[in-house]
């Protein structure tokens, strides 16, 4: 068993979301695969990658076991990450990177309320202050979208507003299900693989007649694995040791690194609004996260992540 202090989760976190920032770019590199498809073949690439890796990780027997005595709050949880998976990819067909990405920051503020009214969290300042300065910085790189988008813009930041909804009420249902089950830790884990084979079999009639090119489906695979599989393990992890609004002042990584992505590796650049919005979200998170560390003095954390059955 490996204590998860409060530095390791943070660094852990920073490699998530390093990870999951890569989807934009890659999928502006598609060139046949239509939306239901894209995120068909990237869920069900992660549902295989998942099946396999926590099989051998816990052995069939026990990962079936976790997923029969997860009850209401990991199904709950994978419901979240359906939504998670899906409109995600689906929002990244219909509108600009930066503004799916723009849309998902919202999660902390989701976050914040979720745990103050669900968990009855006492936040401290620096938090508070941290959603804060995000937000500003925020409501500058989403003001310059507004109105000057088209209708698929409309459509495609609707679809993404569900991601932060979503994400916010993952984050708390892992501090449910960590304060729920203090002495067995109960894992979460299964809850991201029963989330992404529930997004593959909704969208794959959706999908249906299967069109994309095998360089397509390459990309997509390696999305599932590289971008889904390895870093939700992680996140699933650091969701018991961080707390939620934290964990999701965090994830607001995910939103600079993607546009930077995307800036270097394909046509889309970032505006003038993106760039200091994004810098008042990295000052925000920087703050926060040098404070937690003064105040934490690396600590071993009360939860602790196994790593292995």
């Amino acid at each position: 068993m490996i204590a998860l202090t409060h530095r390791r989760a943070v660094a852990t976190m920073l490699v998530v979301t390093l990870l999951w920032s890569i989807a934009g770019v890659v999928s502006r590199h598609l060139d046949s695969a239509r939306s239901f498809e894209v995120t068909f073949w990237r869920s069900a690439a992660n549902g295989v990658a998942l099946l396999v890796l926590l099989a051998a990780w816990r052995g069939p027997a026990a990962l079936w076991r976790s997923i029969r005595e997860g009850g209401r709050t990991m199904f709950f949880s994978a419901l979240c990450w359906c939504v998670l998976f899906t409109s995600f990819m689906l929002a990244l067909t219909l509108t600009s990177v930066a503004n799916v990405l723009i849309t998902m920051s919202l999660a902390p503020v989701f976050t914040a309320l979720i745990a103050r009214f669900v968990l009855g969290q006492r936040l401290p300042l620096r938090t508070w202050f941290a959603v804060a300065l995000a937000g500003v910085g925020i409501a500058w790189m989403y003001g310059s979208q507004v109105g000057a988008g088209s209708a698929s813009d409309l459509w495609g930041t609707l679809v993404a507003l569900t991601v932060p909804m979503a994400g916010a009420t993952m984050w708390t249902l892992a501090q449910v299900n960590a304060r729920a089950h203090p002495d067995d830790h109960r894992d979460m884990t299964p809850a991201v693989l029963l989330g992404t084979t529930l997004s593959s079999l909704l969208m794959l009639p959706l999908a249906w007649p299967l069109q994309a090119s095998t360089h397509n489906i390459g990309l997509l695979t390696m999305l599932g694995v590289v971008q889904l599989a390895i870093p939700c393990v992680l996140a699933v992890a650091v969701g018991t040791v961080l707390k939620a609004p934290e964990a999701s002042l965090l994830g607001l990584l995910e939103i600079l690194f993607g546009v930077a992505w995307t800036w270097l590796g394909s046509d889309e650049s970032p505006t003038p609004a993106v760039i200091g919005g994004g810098s008042l979200v990295l000052l925000a998170l920087a703050v926060n996260e040098a404070l937690a560390l003064w105040g934490s003095r690396d600590e071993p954390a009360p939860v602790v992540a196994t790593t292995q059955a």
